[in-house]
């Protein structure tokens, strides 16, 4: 069993009446099969209202089935008795910092979860610099998270979880109020614990570009998950992305717009060094003609 597995896994939003009475219910997730692997680095993507951040919140055991089973590193989430050691297992960073920094300063908001977990205080401060260290906010330690900026925040709060020592750190939508070189810093510091730390990833996101470089993607709508497979397999197939709402990476659109020109390139580009080889590639087969878009221009 990998360290998150789900089988037919189903979660009712229920809205009661005055008398307490269930009034109506909305399925929100709906019969979801799941498995992930140790050290796996996954991204779930979807338009708002697909259940990827209800699905995630079952993971952290904040949401309980209505119907199926999750389990968490082996542990049924529906054990009480199991409940927290299903929340060590599996951390949990969200949209906005603020509501997960707590401390006055850095380094004692990332050692409170240790610190709640009983861990020695000795081990508490080697935990608190190992994870400031991995995030690469080391030389913040003594400031106050008030004066820091959008993405320094959300790194101190994933070390605040990394402190933790989970085995599987879930990230609803982390940068979603973030500018651009703050989503830039969050995506890499994710990376670079799944690839160093050997930490299992599970990233909610609506930004493309931030999920190329993962394991394997997923795609869900109406509460199922309706594709996946690793990012060129996902994003070659751009319709079909269309379909569900959703966009594709720059590259990907800029691929796909040219081979419906005519030009014979591989649909399952992802990055802008990925298109440029490929049309560098073009070129030097296509030497001896010329090579001109509908418009005229050549490329």
């Amino acid at each position: 069993m990998g360290i998150i597995k789900a089988a037919k896994l189903a979660f009712d939003y229920l809205k009661y009446d005055e008398n307490g009475n269930v009034e109506s219910k909305q399925r929100a997730v709906d019969g979801v099969d799941l498995d992930v692997e140790a050290g796996d680095f996954i991204a779930i993507l979807g338009h708002n209202g697909s259940g990827k951040s209800t699905l995630a919140k079952h993971i952290n055991a904040i949401l309980l089935p209505s119907e199926g089973t999750l389990w968490v590193d082996g542990k049924d989430t529906q054990d009480e008795s199991k409940l927290w050691e299903i929340r060590q297992s599996a951390g949990m960073v969200f949209q906005n910092p603020d509501n997960q920094i707590i401390g006055t300063i850095v380094d004692e908001d990332v050692g409170f979860g240790p610190e709640n977990m009983g861990v020695p205080q000795e081990e508490i401060w080697q935990r608190v610099e190992e994870s400031l260290r991995a995030v690469g906010m080391w030389e913040y330690r003594s400031h106050s998270p008030n004066k820091l900026s959008g993405g320094q925040k959300q790194r101190v709060a994933i070390a605040g979880v990394v402190a933790m020592k989970p085995k599987c750190i879930v990230l609803d939508e982390p940068t979603a109020m973030l500018d651009p070189n703050g989503r830039r810093e969050v995506i890499r510091t994710v990376h670079e614990l799944n690839q160093k730390e050997h930490v299992t990833v599970i990233l909610i996101t609506h930004y493309m570009e931030e999920v190329i470089d993962a394991d394997r993607v997923i795609v869900m709508d109406a509460g199922k998950i309706v594709m996946q497979g690793t990012p060129h397999e996902v994003f070659g197939r751009v319709e079909e992305l269309k379909a569900y709402r959703l966009d594709v990476p720059q590259a990907t659109l800029v691929t796909h717009d040219l081979r419906e020109m005519g030009f014979d390139l591989r649909p399952d580009i992802l990055s802008n060094e990925e298109l440029v080889e490929a049309l560098q590639e073009y070129r030097a087969a296509h030497r001896q003609e010329e090579i001109t878009c509908p418009s005229g221009s050549s490329i």
